[in-house]
C-alpha cells in the first residue's frame, strides 16, 4: 500500500472542493490535495449545458462545463494537486484516509481535511414509485450524462417530477434532446422556480408558458413492461387520479447529501441536512475535518458553494497555523415548518455570520426567530417564504447567546 502525506486533504472536486484549494495555495498552505471518484474533476457543472454559473464567484455567466474547465484550470494553476478516480474507501488513524486509484491502494495522511462531496437526488425506488424497472426513468443528474455525456437517446415526451430550480435544469436538457415535455408535477402548492440569475429569467418563463404544472399531485405508479408508457398522477387534496403518456420520466431535486465519508469518519450528522454538522467555520465534530458545499445544504447554486469553499479555506488556513479547535459548541435545532439551518452549531467567541435555512411550506409576512430557553435573541421579517430556496438569517442573530444554557432553535414567531 502507497503512503502518502499532504498539508490539506480536499474529498471532492466539485466547485466548493476547487474554490477552497485554490484559496489555500493563495493563503501559502503549503500542499494541498484534491481527489474525486470521478473520472474528471470539475463536479456537476461538467454535466450541465446550459449557461448560468458563476456570476456571484468569478462574475462571469458560463456554461456548466466551461465553468467546471475554469475552475479545475484556476485550481491545477495554483499548485494544488488534483487526483480524479481516486475513490476514498475509508479512515485510518487520526487524519489519515485510504483510496482505491487506477494505480493501487494507499493512503494519505493530512493535517487538514475538508468534504466536498456535495449531493444527489432521490432516484425513484427511494421515492417508493411502484411499477416494473423500465427504461427511461432519470434523475436529473443520470439524463444530463445519457444526453450530455454520452449523447444516447432518452424518448420523445418526458414527465418531470419536481417544480424547482433543478427541474428547470432538467427541462432545459429535455429540451436540447428534444422532448416535449408533457408537464411537471409538485407535491407542493405551486411551483418553486425563481429566477436565480437575469439571463436565465427568459428560459423560465418559456417554461411556465409552455409546460403545465400539477401541484398538489404525486406520480403513484410508472406504466411499461420494457419501458415507460405512462404515470398515474394522484391529487394530494382531491384524491383525483389521471394517468399521462409518456416514454421518460425524470425525478428531480428531493436531495440528499453524499455523507458515506462523514458517517464512516463517526461524525455527528445533523437531523435536517442529514450531512455533517458545523459551526460557522467550517468545523465538523472531528478534529481538523472541515466540510462545505452542497455536502452541508442540498441543494445550493455552484457558485455559491464555490463561495463557501473559499470561506472554509480560510478557517483550514487558521486551523493549519495554531491548532485551536473549540472544546464545545452549541447546536441549533429547527421548529416546523423550517426544515433545516446551516451552520447547525455556534461557537463562543466567534462571528456567526449568515444562517442559512429551508421552509416546508409557503408562508406570506413571516417572522423567523432565534430563541434559546424560550427567550427570544433575534428576529427578521420576510415578506415570503417558499420551499426548497435557501433563505438566509442576516444581521447579529448570535448576540445574547448563553453558552451554557439550552440549545439554540430556529422557528416562526410563535
Amino acid at each position: 500500500m502507497k503512503r502518502e502525506q499532504t498539508d490539506v486533504l480536499i474529498v471532492g472536486a466539485g466547485p466548493a472542493g476547487l474554490a477552497a484549494a485554490v484559496e489555500l495555495k493563495k493563503l501559502g498552505a503549503g500542499k494541498v490535495t484534491v481527489v474525486d471518484r470521478e473520472p474528471e474533476a470539475g463536479g456537476t457543472p461538467r454535466l450541465c449545458h446550459h449557461v448560468g454559473f458563476g456570476i456571484r464567484d468569478l462574475h462571469r455567466v458560463y456554461a456548466g462545463p466551461q465553468y467546471a474547465r475554469r475552475n479545475v484550470a484556476q485550481a491545477a494553476a495554483s499548485g494544488a494537486i488534483i487526483r480524479p478516480a481516486t475513490t476514498i474507501t475509508g479512515w485510518g488513524n487520526g487524519r489519515t484516509l485510504t483510496y482505491s486509484s487506477p494505480d493501487g491502494l494507499g493512503e494519505i495522511k493530512a493535517q487538514a481535511i475538508l468534504l466536498a462531496t456535495g449531493v444527489r437526488e432521490r432516484p425513484r425506488t427511494a421515492r417508493l414509485v411502484p411499477g416494473k424497472r423500465v427504461q427511461g426513468v432519470f434523475t436529473t443528474g443520470s439524463l444530463q450524462r445519457f444526453v450530455d455525456q454520452y449523447q444516447l437517446p432518452v424518448g420523445h415526451r418526458a414527465v418531470i417530477v419536481g417544480a424547482e430550480l433543478v427541474s428547470l435544469s432538467a427541462f432545459m436538457t429535455l429540451k436540447k434532446a428534444g422532448l416535449d415535455v408533457a408537464m411537471m408535477t409538485t407535491e407542493l402548492p405551486q411551483h418553486q422556480i425563481y429566477f436565480p440569475y437575469v439571463p436565465m429569467k427568459w428560459l423560465t418563463m418559456d417554461l411556465l408558458n409552455r409546460v403545465p404544472v400539477r401541484p398538489l399531485s404525486r406520480v403513484t405508479r410508472i406504466f411499461g413492461r420494457k419501458r415507460v408508457e405512462g404515470v398515474e398522477i394522484r391529487r394530494l387534496d382531491t384524491g383525483e387520479v389521471e394517468t399521462a403518456a409518456c416514454d421518460a420520466v425524470v425525478f428531480t431535486g428531493d436531495w440528499i447529501p453524499e455523507y458515506e465519508m462523514a458517517r464512516s469518519g463517526e461524525l455527528t450528522l445533523d437531523g435536517g441536512t442529514r450531512g455533517p454538522q458545523v459551526d460557522g467555520q467550517f468545523r465538523t465534530s472531528r478534529t481538523g475535518v472541515f466540510a462545505a458545499g452542497n455536502l452541508l445544504h442540498g441543494a445550493e447554486t455552484a457558485d455559491m458553494c464555490a463561495l463557501e469553499g473559499r470561506s472554509a479555506a480560510q478557517s483550514i488556513h487558521d486551523f493549519l497555523q495554531n491548532g485551536r479547535w473549540p472544546a464545545a459548541s452549541l447546536p441549533i435545532q429547527c421548529a416546523a415548518p423550517i426544515q433545516w439551518a446551516a451552520p447547525n452549531r455556534v461557537t463562543a467567541g466567534e462571528k456567526a455570520g449568515e444562517l442559512a435555512f429551508y421552509v416546508g411550506e409557503f408562508r406570506q409576512n413571516a417572522l423567523v426567530e432565534v430563541r434559546q430557553g424560550g427567550k427570544v435573541l433575534y428576529g427578521q421579517r420576510y415578506g415570503r417564504l417558499r420551499p426548497n430556496h435557501v433563505m438566509r438569517l442576516r444581521g447579529d442573530w448570535a448576540a445574547g447567546i448563553d453558552f451554557g444554557g439550552a440549545p439554540l432553535e430556529i422557528g416562526l414567531a410563535r
